[in-house]
């Protein structure tokens, strides 16, 4: 039996503090970080004016849904390569995510996307030494499933 990953508390301010203020386009979608676990992640995002992609019917825009869903994978496989270098210390582990990018993206979208708020969860797949695999879901304050994500991220 393997002992269970637990994140300690300044490694995972710091996934946040890059998710959330570094990653300036994160902080116009207003992405914030509900969970970080080793392989996978949890989010929100509140409706506001500049993201409605609809006026009439007050839908999110599809690119918001999109643009949120690959950030929430790239964010899981980050917190899966941390989870597979725990010998390291946080600052070393935060390091490694230099070369991380989006290789392959698909989104279906399943149901408007209307309302005060919505969450979304990545977990990741496969992580292989060059290439990780994630699925996505974006739900809506009621948890409806309204749309699903699969995407590819290039981590060597």
């Amino acid at each position: 039996m393997t002992k269970a990953i637990v994140f300690e508390p300044e490694y995972v301010e710091a996934l946040r503090a890059l998710f959330e203020q570094t990653i300036a386009f994160n902080q116009v979608l207003g992405l914030r970080i509900v969970a970080i676990r080793p392989g996978s992640v949890d989010g929100s995002l509140a409706m506001k004016p500049e993201l409605i992609g609809h006026p009439t019917h007050q839908r999110l825009h599809g690119g918001v849904i999109s643009a949120t869903l690959d950030a929430m994978g790239g964010l899981a496989v980050m917190a899966a390569i941390g989870a597979r270098h725990m010998d390291e210390p946080p600052e070393a582990r935060l390091t490694r995510f230099g070369k991380l990018g989006t290789i392959d993206l698909r989104i279906d979208y399943l149901r408007p996307a209307t309302g005060p708020r919505f969450t979304a969860r990545a977990e990741v797949l496969r992580l292989g030494s060059r290439v990780a695999s994630t699925r996505m879901e974006f739900h809506d304050a009621e948890d409806r499933l309204l749309s699903t994500g699969a995407a590819a991220y290039i981590v060597s």
